[in-house]
This record gives C-alpha cells, structure tokens and sequence, in this order.
C-alpha cells in the first residue's frame, strides 16, 4: 500500500509562514526618503562648491569635471 499522508498533515509540513513576504512599513518608506533627499542635497551642495571654486580660480578642467558631475546628478533624478 502507498504511504499517504492526511491533508492536515501536508498542510502542516508546508510551513505557509515561510512564504510571508515581509512588508515594509510606511514609516520605513518614509525615513528612506528623508535620507535619500539629505544625501542628495549634500551632494549638491559639494558639487556647487567644487563648480565655484573652478570658475574663482579659472580652472577650466575641474570646472568641466565638477559641471559635468552636476549634470549627471541631476538627469539621475528625472
């Protein structure tokens, strides 16, 4: 005769709850968020810096370095 198990226990050795999906919660989400945007507006801030003090001292080679980096962090964000 085949061994057969019982429909309780093959729903019992499926273990449903390994296949949960844990869920992000919003405050998660949003505290993501916040530290993406902080992380954007320093880098920011550090690029403008490096663009200004090219053009102060007439560098033309970090100006086109730094500019094109702002560039580039910004085309990131559309």
């Amino acid at each position: 005769m085949k061994n057969r198990k019982t429909y309780s226990e093959i729903m019992r050795s499926r273990d449903t709850k390994k296949f949960k999906t844990p869920r992000e919660s919003v405050l998660d989400i949003y505290i993501q968020m916040i530290i993406d945007e902080s992380l954007f507006k320093r880098k920011k801030e550090l690029l403008e810096t490096k663009v200004n003090e090219a053009i102060d001292t007439r560098n033309e080679g970090l100006f086109m370095k730094a500019s094109a980096e702002y560039r580039k962090l910004f085309s990131k964000t559309l």
